[in-house]
């Protein structure tokens, strides 16, 4: 990879003044040809989809529906499977109410997730689970920090009607073997759900393989913009919900007491969509297409084995970090001397973003013992040099509250 080349592509990065960006689990930054992807539809063509009949209205409904099949192709999927959504917290809301209203789950049936979930996932399954008067339980950590797949068979049991689990975890890196999960969990007859939030556009993600009954993600992680992103459902398991959200754009008819939806999935993307997010995340799927996946993986796993190396060098540190080989390219830790918020501030200050806190992860930080990390992610544009400037601003940090 060209990586001199790939930092001009990313404006805030060419500022006189450019942070070491090291937050990408949080939110990645937008290169060039996404930026400007938007620009035109906004300047040259900025009309609503599937309305008008004129040709601006006509270009913006082709656009928004090619990225529909680029976004599919991207993760194995058909378009038609394909559901645009404000983001990943927006997707799982949606799928929650969507399967709240079948007839799947009895009271008493059980739904299995992981100790690693994010709220996003982990909020609204608690929710849906306390309506419907279903059991939660959780699949836990095994050993360098990856789920105990032995426990995992013996949770998911013929009670289990969900599995929902990550991908990748935003906290530990960890890529979970979804296959393998989900294996077990269709021989129960249950239903899968895979975040792939931090894992898509940082490592190749095919629904088939992985076994994802629904996936989702958002924009904003993978290089793209915010206030979009991506619901997957098979389309035999997408056939059997109702849409959670109703308006305009979605119906075949409407009388005075009544109305008939259209086709799926389009009938879940109710009212006016951010359509130029869309546009935007299409282009945003050509431009990592176009580097490579794979090459991207490979970067920043060979990225984050250097700075877990140079981590670990730093005495009193401790790093939550799975193996690279294992890691989508995050590394959290502490310092026995200075609280996390502390790090990340004065980290901020030489110029280095991170984030710190639990990551909207309590429950997972709670089972290791720690109230919060800073969390170092790392993506295409991370180099070793960044690295470096990290490590420096860690020993600047421990020297202040040595004193």
């Amino acid at each position: 990879m060209d990586l001199a080349k790939i930092k001009k592509d990313f404006p805030i990065l060419s500022k006189k003044d450019a942070l070491i960006y090291l937050d990408s689990a949080a939110t990645s930054l937008t290169p060039e040809p996404v930026l400007e992807a938007m620009d035109a539809y906004y300047r040259t063509y900025r009309a609503n989809i599937h309305r008008g009949l004129y040709k601006e209205a006509e270009r913006a409904s082709n656009e928004y529906e090619e990225a529909r099949v680029v976004v599919a192709r991207f993760i194995g999927a058909q378009a038609d499977e394909i559901i645009f959504t404000a983001g990943a917290t927006g997707s799982s809301n949606m799928l929650m109410y969507a399967l709240e209203h079948t007839d799947m789950f009895q009271e008493g049936d059980e739904v299995v997730t992981t100790i690693m979930e994010h709220s996003a996932v982990l909020i609204p399954l608690q929710a849906f689970a306390k309506r419907k008067k279903l059991n939660i339980r959780y699949i836990e950590l095994g050993e360098n920090f990856q789920l105990d797949y032995e426990q995992a068979e013996q949770v998911i049991t013929s009670k289990t009607k969900l599995v929902a689990l990550t991908l990748a975890s935003n906290v530990l890196g960890t890529i979970n073997d979804v296959t393998r999960v989900a294996r077990r969990a269709h021989e129960v007859g249950a239903l899968v759900i895979v975040d792939a939030t931090a894992a898509v556009g940082h490592m190749p993600v095919d629904v088939t393989l992985l076994g994802a009954d629904f996936l989702f993600f958002s924009g904003h992680k993978m290089c793209g913009p915010t206030g979009v992103g991506v619901l997957y459902g098979k389309k035999s398991e997408l056939a059997k919900l109702t849409p959670s959200f109703l308006g305009g754009g979605i119906i075949e008819d409407v009388t005075r007491t009544d109305f008939v939806l259209g086709l799926k999935p389009w009938s879940f993307e109710a009212g006016t969509p951010n359509i130029a997010g869309v546009i935007g995340l299409k282009t945003t799927v050509e431009y990592l297409e176009k580097i490579g996946v794979e090459k991207i993986q490979t970067h920043c796993r060979e990225i984050l084995a250097y700075a877990q190396q140079e981590l670990q060098k730093i005495e009193g540190s401790t790093l939550y970090s799975a193996e690279p080989a294992y890691n989508v390219g995050i590394v959290s830790f502490t310092l026995d001397t200075v609280h996390p918020h502390d790090m990340a501030e004065i980290l901020g200050k030489n110029g280095v973003a991170v984030r710190a806190g639990h990551h909207c992860a309590v429950p997972l930080h709670t089972e290791l013992n720690v109230p919060a990390t800073t969390r170092a992610s790392i993506y295409l544009y991370t180099t070793e040099e960044d690295i470096d400037a990290l490590v420096s601003s860690i020993k600047k940090a421990k020297e202040i509250f040595n004193i």
